[in-house]
């Protein structure tokens, strides 16, 4: 099993920045690939950004390309999302998400099944 801490979220005005990390328990993090999920109030849970075992492969949202990056440190068992240029939409309680071990594919929802409990992200406008 693997567990999954998130921190670094807060409150930032549009056109901020915030970087978020996520803590894995374990040996088997590199393993692992791991993404990052939202969700705002209402709205369903929503696939960010995803990466792979080794790093060197990464996926980013539509709506979020170009602004978030999603990084690893298999030394550090630790993942980030660096998000710049904020906007009040990015509101929401991200999670950082665990792939099953030596799994290949990282660019889809479906790739994850381990959740951390989440951290708030809060852009006022």
């Amino acid at each position: 099993q693997v567990q999954l801490v998130e921190s670094g979220g807060g409150l930032v005005q549009a056109g901020g920045s915030l970087r978020l990390s996520c803590a894995a328990s374990g040996r088997t993090f590199s393993y692992r690939a791991m993404g990052w999920f939202r969700q705002a109030p209402g709205k369903e849970r929503e696939f960010v950004a995803g990466i792979s075992r080794s790093g060197g492969s990464a996926y980013s949202a539509d709506s979020v390309k170009g602004r978030f990056t999603i990084s690893r440190e298999n030394a550090k068992n630790t993942v980030y999302l660096q998000m710049n240029s904020l906007k009040p939409e990015d509101t929401a309680v991200y999670f950082c998400a665990a792939g099953p071990m030596y799994s290949d594919s990282y660019n889809y929802p479906s790739d994850y099944n381990r959740w951390g409990q989440g951290t708030q992200v809060t852009v006022s406008s």
